[in-house]
């Protein structure tokens, strides 16, 4: 009877670690099996198949290419037989008539473009004509208003073709034709005309060049010197505009720096509020907190864009955003530290006779600061990325010209000068931000 009873929990353990047993087998293939559902449903809602069917690999490819290099127009109405040479078909960037790059030369009405690599573009009253090695001539003939293409055929991937236009692009360069015009763009690495536009004295100049003219050369307006004309005209720079970007960064750090540092100077007294060792009274403390939660529940964004209608665009509505959410973020943050403090040197001061205002200058602030400062710098970092996007809505500063620039769809290479000039104002914002840190609540500015 004895060893039945013994055997009975015996049995009973072995049953329950075979269970538990099974059921943690069950809950290793559940996890998976419910990940794996999750990604088709994924695959099916967001619609995969169709999104990479409608991918322009090609388009990408120019795209690309255009953030580290530019193209140079080369453009003849086909109405009138005018040509016109210009970089990225701006007309701050057009060459004048007797001064086009060597590759291009137009002789009796006839244009001869020279891509390189024995890629060579033709214009003239007949038509145009594309010589690419290896493959033959891509002929277009004009017939009155319409034309006709002769090529080898069947035509490759890489030229396109139909009643009212011809594309054709090539590792050289790209060309296209329709009734109106014929375009051949050729590109070339770097960001041109970034220093000076063509219609600048200093434009096409060498180095060595620049530097003569700037210590030794007359001057080329006896107003100025040369090198105070350079600086203009490199700041003033009508196609990159280097002085209008300078200003649309101050903007983009301005509103952060606004909406960062007001909502932490009105976020501290409110967190006094919040903390209960501070507000014994529940029903203020339960207010406030639930203000904390609303606002920084509510994305910038939206904020951003209810204050839009509100008071209009500009930066100083993307700050009034920034500044919003931030009270909630700082304020939760800087009441919970509050909660947290050593009530013994509050204490000690208390049994001075020092007031309530004098306990919360010499016993809780200096407690607090650290946490305060480190916080409130390492959101600062944040909200300058944050800034961009928001000047994008509110119509200021870099985030507004990086928008307008991608929607054009022209510039690229503008693009990438503008994201780089982001990330060196984060780099920026990061090591000055860890500097102050490092002086501010540490005492040591080297980091030692």
């Amino acid at each position: 009877m004895t060893d039945i009873a013994a055997s009975a929990p015996q049995t009973d353990l072995r049953e329950t670690v075979v269970a538990n047993f099974r059921r943690r087998r069950l809950l290793s293939f559940a996890a998976p099996a419910v990940v794996m559902v999750y990604f088709v449903y994924i695959f099916f809602s967001f619609d995969i198949m169709g999104l990479v069917n409608r991918i322009r690999l090609d388009n990408a490819a120019i795209l690309a290419s255009d953030f580290w290099s530019y193209k140079t127009h080369v453009t003849r109405d086909n109405r009138n037989g005018e040509v016109e040479v210009a970089i990225e078909g701006e007309n701050k960037g057009t060459y004048a008539a007797g001064d086009l790059p060597e590759w291009v030369t137009i002789e009796n009405g006839v244009t001869v473009i020279d891509l390189g690599e024995g890629h060579v573009v033709t214009y003239d009253d007949a038509g145009a004509r594309y010589v690419i090695p290896n493959y033959g001539t891509v002929n277009i003939i004009r017939e009155g208003r319409d034309f006709t293409l002769d090529a080898p055929q069947p035509l490759p991937d890489w030229i396109s073709a139909s009643d009212t236009r011809v594309n054709v692009t090539t590792d050289q360069g790209r060309f296209a034709y329709t009734r109106a015009r014929a375009d051949t763009y050729r590109y070339q690495p770097g960001w041109e005309l970034w220093f000076f536009t063509l219609d600048s004295p200093f434009s096409r100049k060498s180095f060595g060049e620049l530097v003569g003219l700037a210590l030794w050369e007359p001057r080329i307006d006896p107003d100025r010197s040369n090198f105070g004309y350079m600086l203009n005209e490199f700041w003033t720079n009508k196609m990159w505009q280097h002085n209008v970007i300078a200003w649309a960064i101050g903007e983009t750090m301005l509103m952060a720096f606004i909406g960062t540092f007001l909502a932490a100077i009105i976020s501290l007294p409110l967190a006094f509020l919040a903390a209960s060792n501070f507000t014994p009274f529940a029903p203020v403390r339960f207010a406030i907190r639930r203000v904390f939660d609303f606002v920084r529940g509510v994305d910038a964004l939206i904020f951003t864009i209810l204050l839009t209608r509100a008071f209009g665009p500009g930066p100083m509505t993307g700050a009034l955003a920034i500044l919003i959410t931030e009270i909630g973020s700082f304020g939760k943050m800087f009441s919970e530290t509050l909660e947290n403090i050593d009530e013994k040197q509050v204490e000690g001061l208390r049994s001075t006779g020092a007031n309530s205002l004098q306990r919360a200058r010499f016993g809780v602030l200096p407690q607090i600061m650290p946490v305060v400062l480190s916080q409130v710098l390492y959101y600062f970092e944040g909200n300058v990325r944050s800034a961009t996007i928001i000047g994008a809505i509110v119509g200021g500063g870099i985030g507004l010209m990086l928008t307008q620039a991608i929607s054009t769809q022209k510039d690229w290479e503008e693009v990438a000068y503008y994201m780089t000039l982001i990330i060196l104002m984060v780099i920026a914002m990061d090591s000055l931000s860890a500097w102050l840190r490092r002086k501010l609540i540490k005492g040591d500015a080297g980091g030692h």
